[in-house]
């Protein structure tokens, strides 16, 4: 049994971030939010992560209510634990320690096995100016490609 596609994404995070190491880091879920999370029912658009006693946690991940779950739902903004080995925890409680460094999710995934999976990033925050640098690199190869599909 193959699980289903699922790939919600943070669209804004390479925009607003330089984006330095990236992690893949387990969710800590309960029964109705995964459920949830199959549905395609979770953003993190808003979300970021904390350290709490030695321990990684994402915030502000909304998981909607699972529609079939009985009077025992979970509350769609709680802080969940990212399951992560102990030495990559390490490197990111060094880096965070840095000014300017934060840790963001960029993607959530099912893996092959089916567990939920997120993908976060060490980053740093973007000026201004970086950012208007991306935007031209942006359109400079948006330009590109169109001039380069009149010939094919």
């Amino acid at each position: 049994m193959k699980p289903q596609q699922l790939n919600i994404r943070n669209k804004r995070a390479g925009f607003d971030f330089e984006l330095i190491d990236r992690f893949t880091a387990g969710l800590a879920l309960r029964g109705s939010e995964i459920k949830s999370v199959r549905e395609g029912k979770a953003s993190i658009n808003e979300a970021y992560c904390l350290f709490k006693d030695d321990e990684l946690w994402v915030r502000n991940m909304h998981i909607a209510e699972y529609d079939m779950a009985t009077n025992w739902q979970h509350e769609p903004l709680r802080m969940r634990k990212l399951l992560l080995e102990k030495r990559e925890l390490r490197k990111l409680l060094s880096k965070v320690k840095e000014r300017g460094y934060t840790i963001i999710p960029l993607r959530v995934f099912m893996s092959d096995r089916g567990f939920a999976k997120m993908e976060i990033a060490l980053a740093r925050g973007k000026k201004s100016h970086d950012k208007r640098h991306s935007i031209k690199a942006k359109d400079e190869k948006r330009d590109l490609d169109r001039s380069l599909s009149k010939f094919r």
